[in-house]
C-alpha cells in the first residue's frame, strides 16, 4: 500500500478508503489510486488483514469424502450460497475416504481460521470433532448424526425414501426383490436397509439374504454385483439401488445381459428421465441440504451460538416415477431386446 500510495502521490490512508469506495475520496483521486494499483499489479490480502484485526480467515470449511460423487457438489453450492451472503467464502477438502485423512485435514481448516466446518464424517469416531479438539469452532455434520458428542446435523429422510419406493416395487407385483446398498456401517447404508425391510414387512414379504448385496460407490463395482445377482438360479424381479452409482452400475449390467429387472433407486440422476424406461427415482435437494447445514453454521457462528442446544434437521424426500404409463422394460444387450412385464 506504501508503493501504491507514492505512486498515486497520497497518504495510505486514501489507499485504503479507496479500496474501501470511501464516498469523502474524490472520484479524482480514486482514478489515480486505481491507475496505480492496475500498474503495480496489487491485490489486498485479506488474510493478512483478517489476521490483523483479530479476525478469522473469512471462510468456512467443507470436509467431504468423495470428490467424483454428484452429491457433494450440490451440497457445495447450497453451502456457498448461504454463506456468501455473510461475506464468506468455502474451503473444500476432500478426505478420500479415509477417517485419519479427515482428522488431519480437520486440523489444516483450523489452523487457518475458519469460522466453522461442515463435515461429512467418515468414520463411527467423532472424537476429533468434540469441543475440544475444535477450540470451540462450530461444527455441522451433513448426511450423518454425530456419535459420541453434541453437535448440529442435517440429515436426508433416508429411510421414509427407500421405503416408499420399495412400496411402489411391491405395489407393481414385485415379491422377489433384490437391494444392492451402501454399507450398514454408514449412516446412510444402515437407514436405506431398514426402509427396504419395512416395505417388504408391511408387506407381508420375506427378504432373501441371497438378494442383499452392499456396494459403497464404485459404478464398475456395482455392475458386477448386479451382474452376478442376475446370474442366479431364480433371478429378481426387482432391485432397488441404494445410490446413483450403483443404479447406474445396475443399468449398465440389466442392459448387457438384456435383462428386464425393474429398477428403483436412491438419488436423482442426470438423464434418468431421457432413457425411456420406467424408473423409480427417490429425490431430495442436495442444494437444500447444504444450506440448511451453512444455516446451523452461521447460528454458531453469531454471538450466541455456543448457548444453542444441537439441532437435528431432517430433509424431506419425494419419489419420482420415469417413463410412460404402464411402460415395459426394453433393455438392450449383447444377447438383444428383450422385454419384461416387471412394471
Amino acid at each position: 500500500m506504501r508503493d501504491v500510495a507514492a505512486l498515486a502521490g497520497v497518504s495510505t490512508m486514501t489507499v485504503s478508503r479507496t479500496l474501501h469506495d470511501d464516498p469523502r475520496i474524490t472520484d479524482d483521486t480514486k482514478k489515480r489510486v486505481r491507475a496505480a494499483l492496475s500498474e503495480l499489479g496489487y491485490v489486498r490480502n485479506d488474510t493478512a488483514r483478517n489476521l490483523r484485526i483479530g479476525r478469522g480467515a473469512g471462510a468456512v470449511g467443507l470436509v467431504i469424502g468423495n470428490l467424483a460423487n454428484p452429491f457433494y457438489s450440490q451440497l457445495a453450492l447450497g453451502i456457498g450460497q448461504a454463506v456468501e451472503q455473510h461475506g464468506l467464502t468455502v474451503m473444500l477438502v476432500n478426505a478420500g475416504g479415509d477417517p485419519q485423512r479427515e482428522a488431519r485435514l480437520v486440523n489444516d481448516l483450523l489452523s487457518r481460521g475458519v469460522e466453522g466446518i461442515v463435515i461429512a464424517p467418515e468414520g463411527d469416531d467423532h472424537r476429533h470433532l468434540g469441543p475440544g479438539p475444535m477450540h470451540g469452532t462450530p461444527v455441522v455434520f451433513v448426511a450423518r448424526p454425530p456419535s459420541g458428542i453434541a453437535a448440529d446435523c442435517v440429515l436426508v429422510d433416508d429411510f421414509a425414501g427407500t421405503k416408499d419406493a420399495t412400496g411402489r416395487l411391491i405395489a407393481r407385483g414385485h415379491t422377489n426383490i433384490a437391494f444392492v446398498g451402501l454399507p450398514p456401517r454408514l449412516w446412510a447404508g444402515a437407514e436405506r436397509l431398514r426402509g427396504f425391510h419395512a416395505a417388504m414387512t408391511e408387506a407381508h414379504l420375506q427378504t432373501n439374504k441371497r438378494y442383499v448385496r452392499y456396494q459403497e460407490s464404485d459404478v464398475k463395482a456395482a455392475e458386477n454385483t448386479v451382474r452376478s445377482l442376475l446370474s442366479v438360479a431364480k433371478p429378481p424381479t426387482a432391485l432397488f439401488a441404494a445410490n446413483n452409482r450403483n443404479m447406474i452400475g445396475a443399468l449398465r449390467a440389466a442392459s448387457d445381459l438384456g435383462s428386464s429387472i425393474a429398477l428403483a433407486g436412491f438419488d436423482d440422476f442426470e438423464l434418468a428421465d431421457m432413457l425411456g424406461l420406467p424408473l423409480i427415482v427417490v429425490s431430495y435437494d442436495a442444494v437444500d441440504l447444504g444450506r440448511q447445514a451453512a444455516r446451523l453454521l452461521l447460528d454458531r457462528v453469531g454471538s450466541d451460538g455456543a448457548r444453542l442446544a444441537a439441532r437435528r434437521v431432517i430433509v424431506p424426500t419425494g419419489v419420482v416415477e420415469y417413463g410412460p404409463p404402464g411402460a415395459k422394460y426394453h433393455l438392450f444387450g449383447r444377447g438383444g431386446p428383450q422385454a419384461g412385464n416387471g412394471a
